[in-house]
C-alpha cells in the first residue's frame, strides 16, 4: 500500500505494508476502532485480536464468582470437599 496516513495530526508517507496497533471494541458482532482509520472504503485489512490481560482476568474472576450461585452453604461445603479429596486422583481405570 502506498500513500499517506495521518499520525497524531501529521501526514506520514506509507511505503509497503502498513502496520498499526489500535484499540477497538467488539459490539454487535463487529470490531469498532476507537480512533479513525485513514483507509479507503472497503479496504481489506488483516486483524490480529489480543485481549488485554487485565480484561481477560477480570472476566475470568467474574465468571468464577458465580460458581456457587444458587447453592446452599451445605452444598458448597460438599462441592469443596469433593474438589479437595485427592484420594481419587490418578486411579487406575477398571
Amino acid at each position: 500500500m502506498q500513500g499517506t496516513m495521518t499520525v497524531q495530526g501529521v501526514p506520514a508517507p506509507i511505503e509497503g505494508p502498513m502496520r498499526r496497533t489500535l484499540e477497538a471494541v467488539y459490539e454487535d458482532g463487529v470490531l469498532k476502532p476507537l480512533e479513525a482509520l485513514d483507509l479507503p472504503e472497503h479496504q481489506r485489512v488483516q486483524v490480529t485480536v489480543t485481549v488485554p490481560a487485565d480484561d481477560a482476568a477480570e472476566e475470568t474472576l467474574k465468571a468464577w464468582m458465580t460458581v456457587y450461585d444458587g447453592l446452599s452453604q451445605e452444598e458448597i461445603t460438599e462441592v469443596e470437599a469433593i474438589a479437595l479429596d485427592r484420594s481419587r486422583f490418578m486411579e487406575e481405570a477398571e
